[in-house]
């Protein structure tokens, strides 16, 4: 199993990315898919989730700016984030995963994360 995030990089506050996550064997279009991040210092915290069938979840810190969206027929999920904080600084993960009542848990494998800066 591979993941790989792409596409972060530096930008300015109020600006837009778009990350990519990218799965061999078919990782990704056969189960739930999860972005994480993780600050320097701070623990890692999931920030969207997306289902099989599209349905999505968000932290209360990036609704209404972040939406998660999958493309199955090319194995990748996006992480569209908008309206960037300082905040926002991290270094961003996709997971594969389950929905266990509603929750999304990640399979035990972490790939490369992409390091998005937002600039004040």
């Amino acid at each position: 199993v591979q993941l790989q995030a792409s596409g972060g990089g530096l930008v300015q506050a109020g600006g837009s990315l778009r990350l990519s996550c990218a799965g061999s064997g078919g990782v990704l279009s056969g189960n739930a898919v999860g972005w994480y991040r993780q600050a320097l210092g701070e623990q890692r915290e999931l920030v969207g989730s997306i289902t099989r069938g599209g349905r999505t979840n968000y932290a209360d810190s990036v609704k209404g700016r972040f939406t998660i969206s999958r493309d199955n027929a090319r194995n990748t999920v996006y992480l569209q984030m908008n309206s960037l904080k300082p905040e926002d600084t991290a270094v961003y993960y996709c997971t594969a995963g389950v929905m266990i009542l509603g929750a999304y848990q990640p399979y035990d494998y972490w790939g490369q994360g992409t390091e998005v800066t937002v600039s004040s």
